[in-house]
């Protein structure tokens, strides 16, 4: 496998012993000596889970809201008219609007990151539901984007949520910071996430829920964790 990848990427993995399981704290650490590319890297979090998504009771999902935010600029657009249209854009929304942006969608346009609505609107927009659907961009009431609470919603997206879903074969991939975050940012986020995650166990999952847990930042190698370790963080 290692053919494939550059010499850069190849000697990054030189420094990742293959059957070691990292300490989160040592694994954040490593992720940073491991950098080769010239941009700041995001850095990403995937578990496997032990539960089958196809049964409606064991379907993850849900938000988390990183303590040191995503270190990206999110663009955020939101459905609403009157007062909570108002409401949103004195929150920061990068967008407001209703029937003239459903048009624009609807013709291709696709500028934003997150979509809110209030759900006196949810009628309107249902039709955009295939072409936002696919891309993870349909407000969806379990994500906290279909909420009456729309200037809340726009400064927690803001502030640095994110939303995680489990995959058709039990994956959960979650970005979690820029590289050039300093270890304890890149921890805060690490321990949100992971304990939001682990919340967020469906009544039907049995036998062991977590069955991995792995970073890497974009293009880099994998480290994996020592699942007790990475289970046990606690916020501070």
């Amino acid at each position: 496998m290692t053919a494939k990848h550059g010499k850069k990427y190849r000697a990054a993995a030189t420094l990742v012993e293959n059957e070691k399981l990292y300490q989160p704290a040592e694994a954040v650490s490593l992720l940073k000596k491991m950098n080769y590319v010239k941009f700041d890297p995001t850095v990403e979090l995937h578990m496997k889970l032990g539960v089958d998504p196809r049964h409606a009771d064991q379907m993850v999902r849900g938000v988390t809201t990183l303590p040191a935010g995503t270190g990206k600029e999110v663009k955020v657009l939101v459905f609403a008219q009157g007062d909570k249209a108002t409401e949103a854009q004195a929150a920061g929304a990068d967008v407001v609007g209703l029937d003239d942006v459903i048009k624009e969608i609807e013709g291709g346009w696709l500028g934003f990151d997150v979509a809110i609505a209030t759900p006196d609107v949810m009628a309107k927009i249902a039709r955009l539901g295939k072409r936002l659907g696919p891309r993870g961009l349909m407000p969806n009431p379990k994500a906290g984007t279909v909420t009456q609470d729309v200037g809340r919603a726009v400064r927690e997206v803001k502030a640095g949520r994110v939303e995680f879903r489990v995959d058709k074969t039990g994956l959960i991939h979650v970005p979690i910071g820029k590289l050039s975050f300093s270890e304890d940012q890149l921890m805060e986020n690490l321990t949100a996430t992971i304990n939001e995650i682990v919340r967020q166990k469906p009544t039907g999952a049995k036998g062991q829920y977590v069955r991995s847990v792995v970073v890497c930042s974009t293009m880099s190698p994998s480290v994996r964790l020592d699942m007790p370790a990475a289970l046990a963080l606690k916020p501070a």
